[in-house]
């Protein structure tokens, strides 16, 4: 018998933690979009937490999320993180170009006081980026410097609880290896300084030590390594990952479904991007990019099911490629031809061209995890959180269960997973008060 979600209850005013490592185009975004909302500059178009409502069993519409759920409001949020680049939130947001003068201006002063802290970065992990603001030392030096980092933030801010959201760069292809394994060997391995263990790794490590959920928004192999599933159930703490669903991949897990829906046959998926942003250009470097590659290809297959209508998805030939092309900066374009056969197997084709800001995608999705990762830590979950599956390209799942691509049945679960929230939280809200 499922045991209902016991939640506990959100006290008004207590800070939460936003600690982003990597602060580049999608933190800035993400911190500027909500200071902006807090001044009533913009509306956070986006994000399901702030805009979205409850669906039912039926697909109907029911009450707005936020107040259903006891989600930390924006004006309870802190937000800290980690760069090799020292510019200020400010700085690195004009820098980004993401985000007009108009919305930054007005809201100068309180960017300007977040500034990075030293980060744990290698460039054999991220070879196109650089900067001085590092940690020093061994791998093991690195994570407890990490962990005094997150304490001190969290002490200095008088933050009741934290989120660790992974807003970094796509590290080169890795898969898991003996210091992986488990805890033991992973804490071994930091002691050597062990060159298979990324700094995403270490992050994750140090969010999990300290007992804060990691959200991973890269395709890098970190949180979902067996040490660190090992460490967050050991620790009770919430994990999800990996690579936030954005661009094409956002318009691949909509039409697959819909292909699969109505039986109609796949010949071929041919997917090129050009963007021009740090992520781009960290990007173009061939091991980064096998990362994001090995992310993006593997919606089709579980979606469509070839084992079940080989007829239909048996030979599909599937290709994704990125290239970086500095004129677009943030804004990304991706193009797709489908092509598709019907009735008695003639051919049809679709063609896509999305024409999208990368950052103005992520930036909502990475504060929606960090409010539903808090609330999810206070109902006592621990590890890889599969409703969240929903916001990822690559979701990471407990082990032996499959991953679920498909868009639709996604929100189905993630909904499923809110509406147990919900009840939870006016359970307790139902309680009399004590004293």
């Amino acid at each position: 018998m499922k045991v209902a979600p016991v939640l506990n209850p959100l006290r008004a005013g207590e800070k939460v933690a936003v600690l982003l490592p990597g602060m580049g185009a999608v933190a800035t975004t993400a911190i500027a979009g909500v200071e902006a909302v807090k001044q009533k500059l913009a509306q956070p178009v986006g994000s399901l937490t702030q805009l979205g409502h409850l669906v039912g069993d039926l697909g109907e519409p029911g009450p707005r999320l936020r107040d259903v759920l006891p989600l930390a409001p924006f004006d309870d949020l802190v937000f800290g993180g980690w760069d090799p680049i020292p510019d200020d939130v400010y700085r690195a947001a004009v820098r980004a170009s993401v985000l007009g003068r108009h919305h930054l201006d007005p809201i100068r002063d309180r960017l300007e006081a977040i500034r990075p802290m030293p980060a744990v970065f290698d460039t054999a992990w991220v070879r196109r980026l650089d900067g001085p603001n590092v940690k020093k030392g061994t791998l093991r030096q690195k994570a407890e410097a990490l962990q005094d980092d997150i304490r001190g933030f969290m002490q200095r801010n008088r933050c009741a609880r934290g989120v660790m959201v992974w807003t970094g760069s796509t590290e080169v292809y890795a898969e898991p290896g003996p210091a992986h394994a488990s805890l033991a060997a992973f804490e071994r391995a930091l002691d050597a300084s062990d060159p298979t263990v990324a700094p995403s790794m270490v992050y994750a490590y140090a969010a999990l030590k300290c007992g804060i959920p990691f959200l991973n928004g890269a395709p890098n192999l970190s949180q979902d390594i067996p040490a660190l599933r090992e460490l967050a159930e050991q620790q009770g703490v919430v994990t999800g990952g990996k690579d936030f669903k954005t661009g094409q991949t956002l318009m691949k897990t909509t039409l697959a479904p819909m292909l699969h829906a109505r039986m109609l046959g796949l010949e071929g998926w041919f997917s090129t991007n050009i963007l021009g942003n740090r992520d781009g250009e960290v990007l173009d470097d061939e091991a980064s990019f096998k990362t994001k590659e090995v992310s993006k290809l593997g919606v089709l297959d579980q979606i469509l099911d070839a084992s079940h209508h080989p007829e239909l998805y048996g030979d599909v030939e599937h290709k994704v490629t990125i290239h970086y092309y500095p004129p677009r900066g943030d804004n990304k374009e991706g193009w797709d031809a489908i092509d598709i056969f019907g009735w008695l197997g003639y051919p049809m084709q679709i063609k896509v061209n999305f024409q999208c800001r990368d950052s103005i995608l992520a930036a909502p999705i990475a504060l929606d995890l960090a409010l539903l990762a808090d609330l999810a830590q206070r109902a006592g979950e621990r590890g890889p959180q599969e409703w969240l599956s929903f916001f990822f390209k690559s979701p990471v799942t407990a082990p032996g269960r499959s991953q679920i691509h498909d868009l639709f049945q996604q929100q189905i679960n993630l909904h499923r997973k809110l509406r147990e929230y919900a009840l939870a939280a006016a359970a307790v809200a139902a309680k009399p008060a004590v004293g």
